[in-house]
């Protein structure tokens, strides 16, 4: 795996080492000597990750990490402070100002090599979320999710621990504030992460009776453990095992003997980024949501339809069996518009798209179709039931006032209703819908407000 490094260190000759020897595993490396250059570099290359010392002159590296975790645009990037400081309040100080780890000087390469690789693959998974999300936003579907250092997000914790003693250890330093669950057998922890809903799971890797290695894969293969970052617990020294969880996904680790402290700061980090790719994924969701649904009425809009009408009718065609095509128009809906005002006709709109999808079948597609006309296709339908079903809306809209928010407070609203059906082997997607506007056309020199189907 290769990826962009950003070096930032005062001391040259350490720039140099470090260059030299991420080079050598193929990294490309970008440099920096004082935290004013970093700020200035990480937004100009946009590293993969950072590898930051502390000790600089001026803005010394907490506050360089402070301020890349602050800014909405470099706050996902990964940050490794690499320093000669040794003492666990120093690495406190480094988490609790966003640092992904903190690895104390001289560091082995292949820990160094293993965090990088690990967090930049755990990057790459957040940069794919931010790209679909950046979509969303430049359609002005979905705000931006911010920074990952606005609170102290509480969680649901699962401890998978087979000692007694450490379990109790666990829970005194995390409740409050957060919810801790504990298992000691591997099959329970399974059951409990396919059913849990947890936002961190804490795994020792020194467990008795399993493989907490072996565990860790499992979780990872589960669709409701995919998401969860892990935290493993390590004895220190115990290299080997730290590399293979590393490189099998897990989002972080702590050294036995566990500091209290340190512990709280590395569940918080991994909470604040679990809370920010959840909150990514939500806004990707909502802007697949809002892409395909009309806003006003809550109904698909014209463009999912006209996507879907073609293997709709193609499944009818495979079937053998009809589909029917209803296109509705609300009568005279301008002069609602004109007399009301458009706030009006928007409820009149909403109450309409309420009604016809209380009137349709889960297996029926209701769309709003543009301004005052609607659609719904009916799969497996004759147009002799469709018929029946918009005779009933038909009615419903007739005989039962449309609530407004200002005098006279009720419409008295019409609809006509054209309906077509698919008629063989060769129809196609724009046979049908015209077929089914000429019902409609029909249905309004009419008269209005009654239902007309095809006579194909």
């Amino acid at each position: 795996m290769t990826a962009r490094v950003l070096v930032v260190d005062d001391i040259l000759s350490n720039v140099k080492l470090l260059e030299a020897k991420l080079s050598a595993e193929y990294f490309e490396v970008v440099t920096a000597f004082n935290g004013q250059e970093a700020l200035a570099r990480i937004e100009q290359a946009e590293p993969d990750i950072v590898l930051l010392d502390v000790m600089m002159p001026g803005m010394d590296g907490f506050e360089v990490c402070r301020r890349i975790k602050q800014n909405p645009k470099t706050a996902h990037v990964p940050v490794v402070m690499v320093t000669a400081l040794d003492q666990p309040s120093d690495r406190v100080t480094g988490l609790e100002a966003g640092a992904d780890d903190f690895l104390t000087k001289p560091v082995d390469d292949s820990a160094l090599f293993s965090r990088v690789r690990s967090l930049v693959r755990l990057k790459l998974m957040t940069d794919e979320l931010r790209m679909r999300e950046s979509t969303g936003q430049n359609m002005g579907l979905v705000d931006p999710a911010s920074t990952m250092m606005e609170n102290a997000p509480s969680g649901r914790v699962l401890i998978v621990e087979d000692r007694p003693e450490s379990v109790a250890w666990f829970r005194a330093a995390l409740q409050p504030p957060h919810d801790v669950a504990s298992v000691d057998t591997f099959e329970e922890a399974v059951v409990r992460v396919r059913g849990g809903d947890y936002d961190l799971i804490v795994v020792s890797l020194g467990l008795r009776g399993f493989d907490g290695l072996r565990l860790c894969s499992q979780l990872r293969s589960l669709p409701e453990g995919r998401n969860v970052p892990i935290l493993v617990l390590v004895s220190d020294g115990d290299r080997r095992k730290l590399n293979q969880a590393l490189e099998m996904g897990v989002n972080d680790y702590l050294m036995r003997p566990v500091d209290k402290n340190e512990l709280i700061a590395r569940v918080r980090t991994q909470l604040r980024k679990k809370q920010y790719a959840d909150r990514l994924r939500h806004n990707v969701q909502l802007s697949l949501e809002m892409a395909i649904t009309d806003p006003l009425t809550g109904l698909h809009n014209r463009r999912y339809m006209v996507r879907h009408l073609d293997t709709l009718i193609a499944n009818a065609r495979k079937s053998g069996k009809p589909m029917s095509f209803v296109i509705m128009d609300i009568d005279f809906f301008s002069d609602v518009n004109d007399n009301y005002g458009h706030d009006a006709g928007d409820e009149v709109l909403r109450e309409f798209a309420n009604r016809v999808a209380s009137n349709v079948r889960g297996i029926d597609l209701a769309c709003r179709y543009g301004g005052e006309e609607f659609v719904v296709v009916m799969p497996d339908t004759e147009k002799s039931f469709a018929y029946a079903v918009s005779e009933r809306l038909r009615k419903q809209v007739e005989s039962v006032p449309f609530p407004i928010g200002r005098a006279p407070h009720a419409l008295n609203i019409t609809v006509s209703i054209g309906i077509a059906e698919t008629a063989g082997e060769n129809d196609t997607a724009e046979e049908l819908l015209h077929r089914a506007d000429q019902a409609l056309y029909r249905a309004k020199r009419e008269g209005r407000n009654r239902v007309i189907a095809d006579a194909a």
